[in-house]
C-alpha cells in the first residue's frame, strides 16, 4: 500500500527554510499555522517524545506536517487464523481466543501472569510480564472473547504469545490497527497511530492547488492524508499516496523553474573566443578527444558565448575524461579576457588537477595557479593578489577559494568537480566572487557519478545536461569478479604476480581501525597482514592522516615507491595512477554500489587491463548480493546509476542526500516517473502562462509552496 517514509538529516549549510514565493517562515498565511505547529504542543507529548519524534522524522524541531509525511510502510493482514495445523513457530498470526482462566503469579515472584485461553480449539496462554493485574483482567474477562495479533511461541509443550496486542472490534479502528509505521527508539506503533489521529483533527480545510487537469478523481490534500492514515475507509490507498506524491514533485519543480527563470532573467554576459587557445590545447594533446568529448566542447561552448548566465551538469562516467572538457570551457573563458576557476573536494584531488592541468596549461601559453588550505601563508598571499589584479587567469583549489579575502579581477567561469560533495553555500561563496555579482558568473557542475534522468529532474529541474558515455581509445573494460573471503589465498597470490610485473595495487577497507563486527576487515589490520608478505611495498592511507603525510604518501604510490596502497574511501575520487591494474575492495557488501563503481574506476587508466576484485563474507543480504552482481555484469556507469536508484532509492543516491537536494517523505523517483514527468510539465504551463501565481486559480499555489518550503533549502539562489 504505502512506502517506508524517507527521513533526511539536515544538509550541511542548510539555512533554513526559504519559501520561494514568500519572504520567509514569519510571512507564512495564517492558515498554515496549524501545519507547522511543534509536536510538542500536542496533548500528551513531552520531551522524551519528542526527542523520538525529531528521530524519526529527521527534523530537529518537529512539526505536523513532518509527522503527517511519515506514512505507514506497509499494511499488516489482520485476518485470524481459523485452522491449528496453521500454527508455526514464530508465526506473527491473528486470532479469535475465548477467554479460559487467569493465573496470577505469587506476589513478590518474577514469574509472568498467565491467562488460559483457547483459539481454534487449541489451548493458548497470553504471557505479561509486570502489567498491572487490573487492566489485564478488564481487557480479558474470563469467559469472553477478543481478537489478538503476536507471535506463537512453544513453551513446555503449549502454545503461547508474549504480551500478544489487544485489537480492536470496530472495524475503522481495526483498519488503523493493520497499519505498521517507521519507527524510532521510544516509540510504539500504537502510540504513533494515536498521535497521527490527534493531529489529524487540526489540519485546516485548504483551497485546491492542483491542476484539475491532473485531479481525475484524486482525494484532496486532507482526504488523502486521512485515507493514508487510515481515518477513511472508503478511499483508495494508492491514488492517496499518488496525490501526495504528486504535491511533492510540483513543489520542487515549481520551486527548481522559478529559481531558474530568475537566474536566466539575471546578469548574464558573453565570452566571444576566436579558439585560438583551443587549437594550442589540441595541438599539445598526445591524443585526439572521443567524440563526445568533442560534442560537449561544443555544447559549452555555445552556452559561454550566449548573453545569459551558464548553467550545465556535466556527467561522465570514470575515466571519461571530464577534465579536458573542463580545461576547454575554461580557456574559452580566459580568451574571452575573464578569469576561470576549478574548485575541487579534497586536496589530492585539486593538487592532481594542477599537476595535469599546469602542463597542458603551460603549453597554451597560461600559468594555472594553486590555492589550498594546506598552502603556506605566503604561498596563498601571493596567489590571493595575483587573482585580484588579474595577472592570474587560471586557477585549481578547494574550499579556500571561497573564503573571506579571496576576490578576483573579473571572473566568468566556475567549474564545480565533484559537485555533490559541496553544499549549496559552499557554490554560493564561490559565485559571490564573480566581479558582477553572483548572476554574472557562468557555472559548470560536474560529477562522476552519473544521475539517472528522474534524479536529474528533480535535482535540477530543467538544467542544461552534457553526457561523456565514451571512454577514451585504447581503455579496456576492467575485468570484474566477486570472491568470498575464503579465497584470500589466491587474492594474495594474483597480487605477488601483479607487483612483479611492476604493476600498482589498492586495497580498499571498508574502516580504519574500528571493525563492524568480527568479519570486517580494517585498514590498518590488513596493512600490517600485507607488509608482512609483500615489505617496504605496502604503502597505508586513510582520512585520519595529516593532510601532508597523506600527500606524500600517495605521491609515493604515484612514483612507484609504494607498489601495493592499503587504503579506505579516500581515494575513492580523483586519483588518477596508470600503473594501477588491480583494485580489491574487501567487505565489498559493506559499500554502495554507485561508490563500488567510483572505487572501480580508479584502474583501468592506461592501456594495460585492469581488474576489480570484490571480497565479501558470506552473509551477504538480498541487496548486497544484486549489488556485487550489477558490478560483475556491467562496466557502464549510467547502467550502475539505474540499479542503484532502483535498489537503494534516490535519498540515498551519493550526493543527493548529503547536500539536502531532495526530501521527499511520500514520492519515489524510482517508481514515480509518470508524475514526475506530469508534474514538469505542470510547471512548466502554470510559469509560461502566469510567472506571478496573479490569476485568482493560482493564489493557492503560494501556499502550497510553502507547505512544501522544507524542499527548497538554499536552492532559491543557486539553481
Amino acid at each position: 500500500m504505502a512506502r517506508a517514509a524517507k527521513t533526511a538529516g539536515a544538509a550541511a549549510g542548510d539555512g533554513g527554510q526559504r519559501p520561494v514565493v514568500t519572504a520567509g517562515p514569519d510571512s507564512r498565511a495564517p492558515v498554515l499555522f496549524p501545519l507547522f505547529r511543534s509536536l510538542a504542543d500536542l496533548p500528551g507529548v513531552g520531551p522524551g517524545l519528542v526527542t523520538a519524534l525529531a528521530r524519526l522524522t529527521g527534523r530537529e524541531t518537529p512539526r505536523v506536517l513532518d509527522l503527517l509525511f511519515t506514512v505507514p510502510a506497509s499494511r499488516r493482514d489482520l485476518g485470524p487464523l481459523t485452522d491449528a495445523m496453521a500454527f508455526e513457530e514464530g508465526l506473527e498470526a491473528t486470532l479469535e481466543v475465548a477467554i479460559v482462566a487467569h493465573r496470577a503469579p505469587p506476589p513478590g515472584g518474577r514469574a509472568p501472569y498467565r491467562i488460559e485461553a483457547r483459539a481454534c480449539d487449541v489451548a493458548l496462554d497470553l504471557v505479561f510480564f509486570r502489567a498491572r493485574r487490573p487492566w489485564l483482567e478488564e481487557a480479558f474477562p474470563p469467559g469472553g472473547g477478543c481478537s489478538i495479533a503476536g507471535r506463537l511461541q512453544r513453551f513446555r509443550d503449549r502454545w503461547q504469545i508474549v504480551h500478544p496486542e489487544l485489537l480492536p472490534a470496530d472495524p475503522a479502528a481495526r483498519l488503523r490497527a493493520s497499519l505498521v509505521y517507521p519507527l524510532s527508539e521510544g516509540l510504539t506503533q500504537a502510540r504513533l497511530r494515536k498521535l497521527v489521529a490527534t493531529a489529524l483533527k487540526d489540519v485546516p480545510s485548504l483551497p485546491e492547488w492542483s491542476d484539475p487537469s491532473t485531479m481525475s478523481g484524486r482525494p484532496s490534500f486532507v482526504e488523502a492524508l486521512a485515507i493514508v492514515h487510515g481515518l477513511d475507509e472508503a478511499g483508495d490507498p494508492r491514488e492517496a499516496l499518488e496525490r501526495l506524491a504528486a504535491d511533492e514533485m510540483l513543489a520542487m519543480q515549481l520551486a527548481l523553474q522559478l529559481v531558474r527563470r530568475r537566474r536566466e532573467a539575471g546578469r548574464g554576459r558573453s565570452h566571444p573566443a576566436p579558439g585560438a587557445l583551443l587549437s594550442r590545447l589540441r595541438s599539445a594533446l598526445p591524443f585526439a578527444p572521443t567524440g563526445a568529448q568533442e560534442r560537449t566542447m561544443r555544447e559549452i561552448a555555445a552556452d559561454l558565448e550566449a548573453p545569459r548566465a551558464m548553467m550545465r551538469l556535466l556527467m561522465g562516467d570514470v575515466g571519461s575524461g571530464k577534465t579536458l572538457v573542463a580545461l576547454a570551457a575554461m580557456l574559452h573563458v580566459v580568451e574571452a579576457g575573464r578569469q576561470a576557476v576549478l574548485m575541487a573536494p579534497t586536496e589530492v584531488l585539486a593538487r592532481q588537477h594542477a599537476r595535469s592541468l599546469g602542463a597542458l596549461a603551460a603549453a597554451c601559453g597560461l600559468e594555472l595557479g594553486v590555492l589550498t588550505g594546506q598552502d603556506t601563508r605566503r604561498m596563498r598571499d601571493q596567489a590571493r593578489a595575483r587573482l585580484a589584479d588579474g595577472s592570474l587567469p587560471l586557477v585549481v583549489g578547494t574550499h579556500a577559494l571561497f573564503q573571506e579575502g579571496v576576490d578576483f579581477h573579473d571572473l566568468g567561469l566556475a567549474v564545480i568537480d565533484e559537485q555533490h560533495r559541496f553544499g549549496v553555500h559552499q557554490r554560493l561563496g564561490l559565485l559571490a566572487k564573480g566581479g558582477e555579482g553572483a548572476q554574472a558568473v557562468d557555472l559548470l557542475l560536474m560529477t562522476a557519478t552519473p544521475i539517472p534522468r528522474s534524479l536529474v529532474m528533480s535535482c535540477y529541474g530543467d538544467i542544461d545536461t552534457s553526457r561523456l558515455d565514451e571512454r577514451p581509445p585504447g581503455r579496456k573494460p576492467i575485468g570484474t569478479a566477486a570472491l568470498p573471503v575464503t579465497r584470500l589465498d589466491e587474492v594474495l597470490a594474483a597480487i605477488e604476480r601483479a607487483l612483479q610485473r611492476d604493476e600498482r595495487v589498492y586495497w580498499i577497507c571498508p574502516v580504519v581501525d574500528t571493525a563492524l563486527d568480527a568479519e570486517t576487515a580494517t585498514a590498518e589490520g590488513r596493512y600490517a597482514q600485507l607488509a608482512e608478505r609483500f615489505g617496504s611495498r605496502v604503502g597505508l592511507v586513510h582520512g585520519r592522516l595529516p593532510a601532508g603525510e597523506k600527500d606524500r604518501r600517495m605521491r609515493a604510490f604515484e612514483e612507484g615507491r609504494i607498489r601495493l596502497l592499503v587504503a579506505t574511501t579516500v581515494v575513492e575520487v580523483g586519483v588518477d595512477v596508470p600503473e594501477a591494474t588491480v583494485i580489491v575492495i574487501d567487505g565489498a557488501e559493506r559499500f554502495g554500489l554507485s561508490q563500488l563503481h567510483q572505487l572501480r574506476g580508479r584502474v583501468g587508466r592506461g592501456a594495460e587491463q585492469s581488474y576489480c576484485i570484490l571480497m565479501s563474507g558470506f552473509k551477504l543480504s538480498n541487496e548486497s548480493r544484486q549489488r556485487i552482481q550489477t558490478m560483475v555484469r556491467t562496466n557502464n556507469g549510467f547502467e550502475i546509476a539505474e540499479a542503484d536508484l532502483r535498489l537503494r532509492g534516490p535519498g540515498n543516491i551519493e550526493g543527493t542526500q548529503q547536500s539536502g537536494i531532495l526530501d521527499f517523505r511520500i514520492a519515489d523517483l524510482s517508481k514515480d516517473g509518470r508524475i514526475l514527468q506530469t508534474a514538469r510539465e505542470v510547471a512548466t504551463r502554470i510559469l509560461d502562462d502566469d510567472p506571478r501565481f496573479e490569476r485568482p486559480e493560482h493564489h493557492p499555489l503560494k501556499w502550497f509552496l510553502e507547505k512544501h518550503g522544507k524542499q527548497l533549502k538554499g536552492w532559491s539562489r543557486i539553481s
